[in-house]
């Protein structure tokens, strides 16, 4: 009967967490920032002999101030370059496509635009030569009222996107906030679901996941700013238009390992086809030279301590989290992996079959 309800319950949680995935990615998220915040505050108390509330808030100021300076201070530059980026990516895109069609290649995936048009002619009401026309040739009210409800719907789209973004970003910032306040309340409030006899094994595995989150995410942090200052001024020395916006790009998509790098690769290919065939080998060259260091020195040295991961299990892990949750998994793929990492060291490499996990 015992065995009989704990089946049930366990698919119950199952599928709680199979419908509610974004959700508690989301939530994962937050705690990855409630890490970084603590990690702070821990650093800053080998610095500041301060209580924790007061190392948290000097933390979240200064935080806050540096947004508010880089926003203030380089806001214009990387907007006015991310611009003429969007421009330069969407001329050489057809640019490429043209290549491709004069070779055979078929490309009519990327006709978004005929498929517009295929649209259009679908729907004659909203099809230009379709248009009703008024007794004076004028579009009819009803076109006009239709026209509008078109715009406005995109635009709702977009300020609905917009608005989601922000309100996540919103969710996380807070979670942390609160977590970073008192981690030690919440990690003794799960610790509470656990036997008595195992609570103070289960505490040690909380605490090493924590460990293992900082360091990872610390590391993470250095290796990101390493490779936007390197392929930044990489870029700049060779002559590439937008190179702080490649460079930014190129730094954030570091976080997504393998993935990440792909795309900042394929956007600084098309980034330097605008410079001739010599940007576009200089562009490329700096981005291996980039990779390189960031494969096989920065990374390797950084994150040596936290985490040791195989890079084709890496990338089967990314694939099947960004199969299972979308964009998501695949952003939160690493971290998700380190705790599971430990999580399989601690209870059942150690645990289970005796052996060190070391």
């Amino acid at each position: 009967m015992l065995a009989g309800i704990g089946v049930v319950s366990f698919t119950a949680v199952l599928l709680l967490a199979w419908h509610a995935a974004d959700t508690l990615l989301l939530i994962f998220a937050g705690i990855l920032c409630a890490v970084f915040l603590d990690g702070l505050t821990h650093y800053l108390g080998r610095v500041i002999p301060l209580g924790h509330g007061a190392r948290l808030a000097t933390v979240s100021v200064l935080l806050a101030l540096l947004v508010l300076g880089m926003v203030g201070l380089g806001g214009a530059t990387v907007a006015g370059q991310a611009q003429r980026l969007g421009e330069t990516l969407q001329k050489q895109s057809g640019t490429v496509k043209s290549w491709l069609d004069a070779r055979g290649i078929d490309t009519r995936f990327l006709d978004f635009g005929k498929l517009k048009e295929a649209a259009a002619q679908r729907d004659p009401n909203s099809a230009e030569d379709g248009r009703q026309k008024g007794p004076s040739g004028l579009p009819s009210p009803g076109t006009l009222l239709s026209g509008a409800s078109s715009v406005l719907g995109q635009a709702s789209t977009v300020a609905l996107a917009v608005f989601g973004a922000i309100g996540n970003v919103f969710i996380v910032v807070v979670l942390g906030l609160f977590v970073a306040a008192d981690p030690r309340t919440y990690r003794d409030g799960l610790l509470r679901f656990v036997p008595s006899r195992q609570r103070t094994h289960a505490a040690s595995v909380a605490d090493d996941i924590g460990i293992t989150l900082r360091h990872w995410l610390f590391g993470q942090l250095v290796v990101m700013a390493a490779i936007f200052v390197c392929v930044w001024l990489g870029l700049s020395l060779v002559g590439i238009d937008g190179a702080l916006v490649l460079g930014l790009q190129a730094g954030l998509l570091c976080f997504i390992p393998t993935i990440g790098a792909l795309v900042a690769g394929i956007i600084i290919v098309l980034a330097s086809l605008a410079s001739g065939l010599q940007g576009v080998i200089a562009g490329l060259c700096v981005y291996l030279l980039v990779q390189t260091l960031e494969s096989y020195v920065l990374t390797p040295f950084v994150q040596k301590q936290a985490l040791d991961i195989p890079p084709a299990t890496l990338f089967a892990g990314q694939i099947l989290l960004g199969v299972l949750f979308g964009l998501w998994g695949v952003a939160l793929a690493l971290p998700l992996m380190a705790v599971c990492k430990v999580l399989l060291d601690r209870l059942y490499i150690e645990d289970t079959l005796g052996e060190d996990a070391g």
